[in-house]
């Protein structure tokens, strides 16, 4: 069991009731429990004169330990007492030395309850159909495991292809599964100027070869080739097609279609996937990745809080190790990672200190155990036993 205080006369007894209430009190001579180094700590001391009363039912002695809670563990190399914990450490998993093995193709690896444990990459969507942990992830969806081992897809008509980022037999609706590389792809032949009503079916973007319409070219629509389309950034806003796609689609009277007008004090412009939106909402500002003329590619950011771009654009904010960039008000700073703190001061060597395990910062800078008993911080609290009285009215760690 362990308990973060500040300094409290040891031993202490306490109690729980139903608001959970600590109450403390104590016997024969003072032991440090934990200790601070504030000017004026706060402090439990002992009584002056020891007694050897039983106490009361319900409460409980407790007194400094230098034995590891279950699961936590010193192993060779440790800096601090305790702090290694074997359920999950990936270094250490179940025994001091033991490692996970390293991510594989397909594969990532974790120590969970003192096993290191496999799970398959949900990227690529591989699977573990053998059982083998030695080979890891080694089965990709395919005809007899679409999506899952043994799910086998039987309909020649409807193969195992992927939707929406699901494996299923067969495509929905009314596309067509097309043969792709190894394997299938759903298209939806209505509109595709490769696959128009049937896969491979191309259509000419030239058409019969007739004199081609302004910012416009000959594909597939309701598939069937040879009917006019606009080309990409452009639109047929006036539904006339003798003057072909006239309008410009980045544009702040048609952002991105015809007709879309861009709100007051924002401006047409594109992303990082050409895509045309008006830009920037509420207090953000449009940040240029680069420009072509005078279109530019980009997105919006706060500069007033964002780290990547704090107080302009690509201002980045850098951090020192163990710890978060953050933007205050268009200034950087940053933020320890849990279990870190920065004591000295000094941002040159970050968030220094581990406060879940180091002994003299033991759940924030400055909260010491009684390192001389080889008390341990474990989890950012000093660990504690119940105690055992000893003849003489003093007490000691079980």
């Amino acid at each position: 069991m362990f308990r973060s205080i500040a300094r409290v006369g040891a031993p202490f007894t306490l109690i729980a009731s139903a608001t959970f209430t600590w109450l403390f009190a104590g016997c024969g001579t003072d032991v440090t429990i934990a200790e601070t180094r504030d000017a004026a700590p706060p402090t439990f001391v002992a009584p002056d004169v020891a007694t050897t009363e039983p106490l009361p039912d319900g409460l409980t002695e407790y007194c400094p330990s230098s034995q590891c809670p279950a699961g936590h563990t010193t192993c060779p190399g440790s800096r601090f007492p305790c702090e290694v914990d074997l359920r999950t450490d990936p270094n250490n998993c179940g025994a001091c030395g033991n490692v996970c093995p390293a991510r594989g193709v397909d594969e990532t690896y974790a120590c969970v309850d003192g096993r290191c444990v496999m799970a398959c990459d949900v990227g690529t969507k591989a699977m573990d159909c053998d059982g083998v942990p030695d080979n890891g992830c080694e089965t990709r969806p395919n005809q007899d495991n679409c999506g899952a081992c043994g799910k086998k897809c039987l309909n020649p008509a409807k193969p195992c292809v992927v939707t929406t980022g699901a494996w299923q037999c067969g495509c929905n609706g009314n596309d067509l599964t097309c043969p792709v590389g190894d394997g299938f792809e759903c298209i939806d032949g209505r509109m595709d100027d490769r696959n128009c009503g049937a896969c491979g079916k191309v259509c000419d973007p030239s058409g019969d070869g007739g004199a081609p319409h302004a910012n416009a070219y000959y594909g597939c629509v309701q598939s069937t080739c040879d009917q006019p389309k606009c080309i990409g950034g452009f639109g047929n806003c006036d539904d006339d097609m003798s003057n072909g796609c006239e309008t410009d689609l980045v544009d702040d009277a048609n952002c991105g279609a015809c007709g879309n007008a861009c709100p007051t004090n924002t401006k047409c412009v594109l992303d990082d996937s050409f895509r045309p939106f008006c830009a920037c909402p509420g207090e953000q500002t449009f940040c240029p990745d680069f420009c072509f003329g005078e279109d530019c590619m980009g997105k919006c950011f706060d500069l007033t809080a964002h780290p990547y771009n704090c107080g302009g654009c690509g201002i980045e904010c850098n951090t020192p190790p163990y710890s978060d960039p953050i933007c205050n008000y268009g200034t950087c700073s940053y933020v320890c990672k849990g279990g870190r703190a920065d004591c000295n001061g000094n941002p040159a060597d970050g968030c220094e200190v581990n406060t879940h395990s180091d002994p003299r910062n033991c759940g924030g800078c400055g909260v010491a155990c009684d390192t001389a008993a080889g008390q341990a911080c474990v989890a950012g609290q000093c660990v504690v036993e119940p105690c055992d009285s000893i003849p003489d009215g003093g007490v000691t760690a079980r």
